[in-house]
């Protein structure tokens, strides 16, 4: 209550005056939404970037296996996220399965895309006999960008709100329900998670000799990942069917899954220099030792 009446005292920014709207291109007969966008976004400039990545010495597959790759990164990321929402979040829908077929009924979980793409990759890499660990370290490499404008689409769409404040940046968001200004916790996902995150693997992979040590950089995306959406659950309000969880163990289902993301990041990364070795590469340059 006190909180309530100091955040309606002092002047806040609301969400309804950003005039943002969850649909951007609204053709009467279709409609292409920002959320859509944000995913075709980030693969689109993932694959870019990977491409990038693989025309540096030792890289761990070719051109046209990168081509490849899209489609099995993809349907991880559909069928991952979308079970793992389901697993994880929403329990419920498994006694109407139907519901699990419709992606916009609750959304995706990003936990769930990572085992699923992580699934992807090992199945790629099998088929083509590739090194599935250094696979998976490009490929880390490139996530933050899907992470970013998912995010920003989360905000745009005004879900996934934080936790009630009077910071001097709080929103107020509509569909809350109520008038009272929030933490606009989305935003600091994609700060940390997205362009943040980028900035830490890019520095990993083009200022130092990671590459060459498999494991280590998706070790730092996973561990970077998991301290940094740990921290920002902090702030950021728990889903409303998963509220009685987060007051009975006292951390969000978001944060508990974090925890062997973050053991599991730090392992590869205390362990990747026993597996550096010569790195043969695929595209036909020299040997990188």
């Amino acid at each position: 209550m006190i909180l309530t009446a100091i955040t309606a005292a002092t002047p806040h920014i609301r969400f309804t005056d950003l005039g943002l709207d969850p649909v951007a291109l609204n053709l009467g007969f279709f409609q292409i939404k920002w959320y859509s966008l944000a995913y075709i976004s980030g693969i689109l400039l993932g694959w870019w970037y990977l491409l990038k990545l693989l025309a540096q010495p030792g890289a761990p597959m070719a051109r046209r296996h990168a081509d490849d790759l899209v489609f099995y990164v993809t349907l991880g990321i559909i069928l991952g996220g979308r079970l793992g929402y389901v697993l994880f979040y929403a329990t419920d829908m498994l006694a109407n399965p139907l519901r699990v077929l419709r992606l916009w009924d609750g959304g995706m979980s990003f936990h769930g895309g990572v085992i699923g793409t992580s699934i992807a990759l090992i199945l790629f890499a099998r088929k083509h006999q590739l090194n599935w660990l250094r696979i998976h370290d490009y490929i880390a490499c490139v996530v933050p960008f899907g992470l970013f404008f998912g995010r920003l689409a989360n905000f745009v769409n005004g879900e996934l709100w934080g936790k009630p404040s009077n910071v001097a940046w709080a929103i107020i968001f509509p569909r809350t329900g109520e008038d009272v200004a929030r933490h606009p916790s989305q935003l600091y996902e994609a700060g940390l998670e997205g362009a943040l995150l980028f900035a830490i693997l890019w520095f990993a992979f083009w200022k130092t000799k990671a590459r060459y040590a498999p494991g280590r950089l998706v070790g730092i995306f996973v561990l970077g990942y998991g301290v940094a959406r740990f921290v920002v659950e902090f702030f950021r309000e728990p889903d409303a069917q998963l509220v009685e969880f987060a007051q009975a163990t006292g951390l969000h289902m978001g944060q508990w899954l974090c925890v062997p993301m973050i053991l599991g990041g730090g392992y590869l990364i205390a362990t990747s220099a026993g597996r550096r070795q010569r790195i043969e590469p695929i595209a036909g340059s020299e040997s990188v030792a």
